[in-house]
């Protein structure tokens, strides 16, 4: 936490401190509509993804905007939700442990909460604690449609969770199937992605068949994400989208080529940054390092700026690369596009939000570093 905000609503975009975290509201607004209009009409439902955003208020912007509810990836970031009054959260992940099983089942008190499993363990220990907590829980089968990360293989073994959630635990409500491919969103060529979503699309649409062919609905499929969701939404199969980074994009995303069909989201989220170094001609160092943009996914741009690169991150300094000497003075502030958009958020307390030139209002960034 920090000893005082970096900037003030009414403050001109020029007197916020550095470095700090900028949401643009006239694109991040426009970003909310052309997701509501992509979908509008396809029977397609948006479950946005609030692990990128981390914020109730922009959570219930999307909820107005049509979204069925939220995605979370923790208990602890679902409950923050909870008590902003999200109303229905789904927590995209698994869930082990005592202390996390009965803080979900608490939160099913007071909003239609949901979970994945892809072990019979699970299933046991959620039908435990829904039953001793007096509550229910929407519980999703996830499959591994590419991502390699967890989930069931598709078919056989996603049958048998599906009919264990729906035959023997009583105080579970077996959902459908939770069909998320990672890695597909950040494929480069459109081809790329969308083969890679066929073969997702595919996965689903027959395990979601073979679990009917035993009398079980499947009421739900859903994944997708930013990246790939034009794919899901015209497939057939899938009836939810949890796509999250739309409301941002970051750099990551910007790198992906865009294809026929898909939206053109738009910058809304960036690093503002001061140079606070000018060593020599070729190189400036800005405050905006390692605890200010996160690199997983590479270094942040300069927005707006070809002509400098962001080269290299230590814990608080970031160094540009420059040919033009004059290109930079002591002291000049600079937007960067982050890398990752999710774990830059999730350096900060919260979101200074600016339109025409001066900050508009501050959102906290309540689910920060809500990690259990």
């Amino acid at each position: 936490m920090t000893p005082w905000k970096a900037a003030r609503p009414g403050d001109p975009v020029g007197a916020i401190d550095t470095p700090a975290l900028v949401l643009d509201l006239d694109a991040f607004e426009r970003n909310l509509a052309r997701m509501a209009e992509a979908l509008r009409g396809s029977g397609v439902r948006l479950r946005a993804h609030a692990k990128c955003h981390k914020t109730p208020e922009i959570a219930r912007r999307q909820v107005a905007l049509g979204a069925a509810g939220i995605c979370c990836q923790k208990v602890s970031e679902a409950a923050v939700f909870v008590e902003a009054g999200i109303a229905d959260v789904l927590v995209t992940n698994q869930v082990m442990g005592e202390t996390k099983l009965r803080h979900l089942a608490s939160l099913a008190r007071k909003a239609r909460m949901g979970v994945l499993v892809d072990h019979p363990r699970q299933v046991e220990a959620l039908s435990a604690v829904a039953e001793a907590e007096g509550v229910t829980l929407d519980v999703y089968v996830e499959v591994n449609v590419g991502a390699n990360r967890c989930g069931v293989a598709p078919g056989e073994e996603a049958v048998r969770l599906a009919l264990q959630v729906a035959d023997g635990a009583p105080q579970l409500r077996f959902m459908g199937l939770h069909c998320y491919h990672g890695p597909a969103q950040h494929l480069r060529a459109p081809e790329e992605r969308a083969a890679a979503i066929a073969g997702a699309v595919e996965a689903a649409r027959t395990t979601r068949a073979a679990i009917e062919a035993c009398g079980v609905a499947v009421e739900r499929v859903t994944g997708a994400g930013t990246g790939s969701f034009p794919h899901e939404r015209d497939s057939g199969v899938f009836n939810e989208i949890q796509a999250g980074s739309y409301v941002f994009m970051d750099r990551d995303y910007g790198d992906n080529r865009r294809g026929e069909g898909d939206v053109a989201f738009e910058h809304a989220l960036f690093v503002r940054t001061t140079v606070l170094s000018r060593a020599t001609a070729e190189r400036a160092v800005v405050d905006a390092g390692l605890k200010a943009s996160s690199v997983d996914s590479g270094m942040p741009t300069v927005w707006q700026r070809p002509e400098l690169r962001y080269v290299k991150a230590a814990d608080e300094h970031g160094v540009l690369a420059t040919t033009d000497a004059a290109a930079l003075a002591l002291g000049d502030a600079l937007m960067l596009v982050p890398g990752h958009c999710d774990p830059t958020v999730n350096l900060y307390d919260e979101l200074v939000c600016v339109r025409g030139g001066r900050v508009e209002t501050l959102w906290p960034i309540a689910a920060r570093g809500a990690l259990l």
